[in-house]
């Protein structure tokens, strides 16, 4: 039980850490919450410092994801743990408490967790992003399909009522941390 909690713990602060802010800072760029939509995400590190700060970010935020899931899956850690973690991972992405609170939208980390909890799923949620990207070219609205679409594809892979639960629990948060973006793409004036 203490086991549990401590992993837990651990994993909202490992997601607390933003790729995007550090790898700015590091790279000697602006802060992206500064600049751009003021999302400390890849999309907008990728409009305010390029393509490679945009891919270390993506590669570091998805990393924060598998990490803790690994890592409590080989001490041992239950699936409904191993669940936890996840969602953990995905609040500190969303919430740090190293940043006020105020964190990304979650696309790539919850890419991590569902790529540690299931390659299958990920593999599935991946192409689906992809086709609604290629399709529509609008990063928000590829990432909110897949978020929808997460806990179904769950669903038929695995069959897991918890797991299924943990999928609607990320879709709802991502489409929570995303409202400016669905306001735009009612709209008509996301990019």
């Amino acid at each position: 039980m203490v086991q549990d909690i401590l992993l837990i713990v651990v994993a909202y602060t490992v997601g607390s850490l933003s790729s995007a802010i550090i790898i700015c800072k590091i790279m000697g760029f602006p802060d992206p919450r500064s600049q751009g939509s003021g999302n400390p995400g890849a999309t907008n590190v990728l409009r305010v410092a390029g393509k490679k700060a945009a891919i270390i970010t993506l590669f570091g935020d998805l990393f924060k994801g598998v990490l803790p899931v690994l890592v409590a899956r080989g001490i041992g850690a239950s699936f409904e743990v191993q669940l936890l973690v996840a969602l953990a991972a995905l609040l500190g992405h969303l919430y740090p408490i190293y940043f006020g609170l105020k964190g990304g939208k979650g696309i790539a980390t919850a890419f991590g967790v569902l790529l540690a909890l299931s390659p299958t799923v990920a593999l599935i949620c991946l192409l689906i992003w992809i086709a609604v990207y290629k399709w529509k070219k609008v990063s928000s609205l590829a990432g909110l399909s897949t978020a929808g679409l997460a806990p179904l594809i769950i669903w038929l892979v695995s069959g897991s009522a918890e797991f299924t639960l943990f999928g609607l629990a990320l879709g709802a948060l991502i489409y929570w941390r995303h409202r400016s973006n669905i306001r735009k793409l009612l709209a008509g004036t996301e990019v």
